[in-house]
């Protein structure tokens, strides 16, 4: 990503959680804790079933008295059903704005040009009167400027960004293995954990009860994370959703996300794995994306 580039990503959505009540509404449903957000940090953070499966991950930040939440726009009107059924006899009130702000991002190297940045992940400031985020989940990723989009254009012009194919923004969100578009092919079908949330920065094991944290937590603790969503590459052919992926005879994954940016679900630790061989997956041939953080665990 270059420095004066910017991506709108028009395929995100907005939704804004108000009111006296909505601190402790979030607190007692995500996976991270509200208490980290505040004018100057933003995280990362999901929605998970009460079994601990995956239904919607999202990056929150503070805005004025309430909370934005970035989520992929296809499962906007979804997730804002979702919160509606935990609302109950809260004091919140749930908007999608998502006609009315955009997401637009930009390169770290730009966003650590601006005053008062910080090299660190979720650090946030004005620009204005908008934040601009280093995404919480990987800096590579850049940041995310949050603005009305009838101010989109002449705020980009006074941060002298010009805009450039989204697609390479995609493209390098693959190959960092963050999953953004067609997650909705991920719900109820894998745990939160699962989707490496942990290493994103999404879930915090210390803030108590969430929605599905029982769970959550006992495959954590008993080391029984056997399985992870992992950016896949097709090497010939094509591949199909929830087609298995075998080594010789060995299955060890499935394809979730057939789409653009593919990805699937691996058996990390099973003996037959193995980052630097080629798989089959029907009649194609394909090979898992080692992300960078890999290394940690």
């Amino acid at each position: 990503m270059k420095i004066n580039e910017v991506y709108i990503l028009e395929d995100r959505g907005l939704l804004y959680i108000n009111g006296e009540d909505s601190k402790n509404f979030l607190q007692n449903i995500i996976t991270n804790d509200i208490n980290k957000i505040s004018e100057d940090i933003s995280c990362f953070s999901a929605l998970l079933t009460p079994q601990g499966k995956y239904l919607y991950d999202f990056i929150i930040s503070k805005h004025k008295s309430g909370y934005f939440l970035d989520c992929e726009k296809e499962n906007i009107e979804d997730l804002y059903r979702q919160l509606n059924l935990y609302k109950m006899r809260s004091k919140v009130e749930i908007l999608n704005l998502s006609n009315e702000f955009v997401i637009a991002v930009l390169s770290k190297e730009k966003f650590l040009s601006l005053e008062n940045s910080k090299d660190i992940a979720g650090h946030t400031l004005k620009f204005k009167e908008d934040s601009i985020l280093l995404d919480p989940r990987d800096k590579e990723l850049g940041a995310r400027l949050i603005i009305n989009l009838e101010k989109l254009y002449l705020s980009l012009k006074k941060l002298e960004l010009k805009t450039s194919n989204v697609e390479s923004y995609y493209m390098d969100s693959h190959k960092l293995g963050i999953a953004q578009i067609g997650t909705k092919y991920l719900q109820n079908k894998i745990f939160g954990i699962e989707c490496n949330f942990e290493e994103l920065n999404g879930i915090d094991f210390k803030k108590g009860c969430f929605v599905g944290q029982e769970n959550t937590a006992r495959i954590k603790l008993k080391e029984k994370l056997k399985n992870r969503l992992f950016a896949i590459n097709i090497i010939s052919e094509e591949i199909k959703e929830d087609l298995i992926i075998k080594s010789n005879e060995f299955e060890v994954g499935k394809i979730l996300i057939k789409d653009k940016y593919p990805f699937a679900i691996i058996k990390f630790k099973d003996k037959n794995f193995n980052f630097e061989k080629n798989f089959k997956c029907g009649e194609a041939t394909i090979n898992i994306i080692k992300p960078n953080w890999i290394q940690n665990l």
